[in-house]
């Protein structure tokens, strides 16, 4: 890993700017800070409170994020021509809306022939890694079971996969019900913590103080420990200073007025895979400030191989006491299940519809018009239906499989005079909008819970995949031939410039991913150049032991 000849301290802002502050980014700003480097984190989404968090439970414009109308919440969706993404912006990234769930991948994932190569042992190499991320993330087994959990049980016992049913391990202190107490975690050096509700409601962030989001553990102890972070700051370009280290220009995101420019030695991007991509394309084609990042820039995209479906309970219902996830099965070697109460989930009304089956999009989406045609009634009272939220169940539906899209920078077709991130299909190895095992586990759960089965119509009539966990886009490679960063994460011929976050994975997990992120940047840190001489450094913080509940959960799957 290349240092930097760079100019005296008093240049630079900071010895470290790190842009995004979700699971690479919080990551980063710790384990930076206690190294001794002066670390500055730049978010473009708001800092949120628990008034902010409980404000958006009945309010749109305190959980929308399109701040350019107005709506300056958290919560958004993406829609690209292939695939429809789902994330927050925030402090604390995408933990604010995650459902806290800490699996472990498969062994299919460390041996993919997409990364194999460049290490010996990734399983060995990320072993202790994981094992720090499950503890600062307080990984606990769900000690909670409900009806939606035994629906989902008898879901798994009719496909024929009962034996790899079981609880989640989740990042959620559930101590006594409501009951707050002092930091239970880090020696009192975090924030005092309550017992989970169960309130189903872990989507729209919690404001109760139960649920492990980032603000809760490495963002709280980086702030503690001396790092800066500064909401509502917009990275536009990053551009190399002559003797050595970046400027990073600023923007307030919905003001649109420029912020002064700031300067550090190196730069951490951590801004999710659309932030990073948008990111860089923008430098590398438009501004010419990165113009060595690499031609596979925007490629070997994956979604996970996810699909979403849904079941709808009968009038009078209610599932939605507990965790948002609390259990799963694998209906088969490739595929992993899990359950999602949607207290909060109102947006869902308009995006389901009946279940319909098919490979092919056409024939697919004409299926579905003509039983939307033929019922509509039907599908108005779905819509409206009194207590929705409460009476649904989303299932997660995911793969390892490997198929993959590509990401470019292209005008937009809606607005030309911008350019915006478009997908693009990969010819052979697009990402499915159709599994028949979520429709068949789908239709398991219905028929155990007396419910209406139910596809997103974006997956049925708009061939999208639907996913929360986009992965890949700036990936390791061994060279800037095969991908964007080396296997410390630095930039291929851009020294000192670093990216940290889910684009840097190169295979689909099949597993929600937010451990293996948080375990990959915990690595990355592990290995970035030590802080100038004479820095103040402090031991690494760590919690308690991790519960091993994501490794049992993982050989459930491994069994069949």
């Amino acid at each position: 890993m290349s240092d930097l000849d760079a100019p005296p301290d008093a240049a630079f802002d900071a010895d470290v700017i790190v842009v995004g502050s979700g699971f690479g980014g919080a990551v980063t700003a710790l384990r930076l800070t206690e190294a001794g480097h002066r670390v500055l984190v730049l978010e473009k989404g708001r800092r949120l409170s628990d008034e902010d968090l409980l404000r958006a439970r009945r309010d749109p414009r305190a959980y929308l994020w399109q701040p350019e109308v107005g709506l300056r919440g958290f919560f958004w969706q993406r829609i690209f021509r292939h695939v429809a993404i789902i994330g927050a912006s925030g402090v604390g990234g995408g933990s604010t809306v995650w459902a806290g769930v800490l699996l472990e991948p498969r062994d299919g994932f460390y041996a993919d022939p997409a990364w194999s190569h460049l290490r010996p042992d990734w399983r060995a190499e990320l072993r202790p890694h994981l094992d720090r991320a499950a503890g600062m993330l307080g990984r606990v087994v769900t000690p909670h079971r409900g009806p939606m959990d035994d629906h989902l049980r008898a879901a798994a016992e009719r496909v024929g996969a009962g034996a790899t049913y079981g609880p989640v391990p989740v990042a959620i202190h559930f101590g006594r019900e409501g009951v707050t107490e002092p930091d239970p975690f880090f020696g009192g050096e975090g924030p005092d913590r309550t017992g989970c509700r169960l309130c189903g409601e872990c989507l729209l962030g919690c404001p109760y103080g139960a649920k492990n989001q980032l603000t809760r553990n490495y963002l709280h102890l980086a702030e503690k420990y001396g790092a800066e972070v500064r909401a509502e700051h917009e990275v536009t370009s990053v551009r190399p200073l002559p003797g050595g280290g970046y400027e990073v220009a600023v923007a307030h995101p919905w003001r649109r007025t420029a912020l002064a420019p700031l300067r550090a030695r190196r730069v951490v991007l951590a801004g999710g895979v659309l932030g990073t991509l948008d990111l860089l394309f923008r430098c590398r084609d438009e501004l010419g400030t990165l113009p060595h990042v690499s031609p596979m820039l925007g490629t070997r995209v994956r979604t996970n191989s996810e699909a979403l479906t849904a079941i709808l309970q009968p009038a009078g219902e209610d599932l939605s006491r507990g965790p948002t996830i609390s259990s799963d099965f694998y209906p088969d070697p490739d595929t992993h299940v899990t359950q999602n109460r949607f207290v909060g989930g109102w947006h869902m009304r308009l995006q389901v519809g009946p279940i319909v089956d098919g490979a092919r999009k056409g024939p697919r989406a004409l299926r579905t018009l003509g039983r939307l045609a033929a019922a509509p009634v039907a599908q108005v009272r779905r819509m409206a239906a009194r207590g929705f939220e409460r009476r649904l169940t989303v299932l997660t539906v995911m793969q390892h499989l490997d198929n993959e899209l590509a990401f470019e920078r292209r005008r937009s077709p809606v607005r030309p005079w911008r350019r915006v991130l478009r997908s693009r299909a990969v010819p052979g190895r697009q990402a499915p909008s159709y599994l028949p095992v979520a429709n068949e586990v789908t239709r398991a759960f219905a028929e155990s819970s007396g419910g209406t089965p139910l596809n997103l119509l974006g997956e049925t009539l708009g061939g999208l995949s639907v996913t929360a966990h986009i992965l890949g886009g700036a990936v390791m490679g061994a060279s800037a031939d095969e991908g964007v960063v080396d296997t410390s994460h630095e930039v291929f011929g851009h020294p000192g410039l670093y990216v940290a976050d889910a684009s840097t994975i190169p295979a689909n997990l099949g597993v929600n991913p937010s451990l293996t992120i948080t375990a990959l940047a915990e690595r990355f840190a592990a290995l970035f150049p030590a802080a100038p001489e004479g820095a103040v450094r402090r031991d690494p913080v760590t919690a308690g032991p991790a519960s091993r509940g994501a490794s049992r959960g993982a050989s459930r799957g491994e069994a069949r």
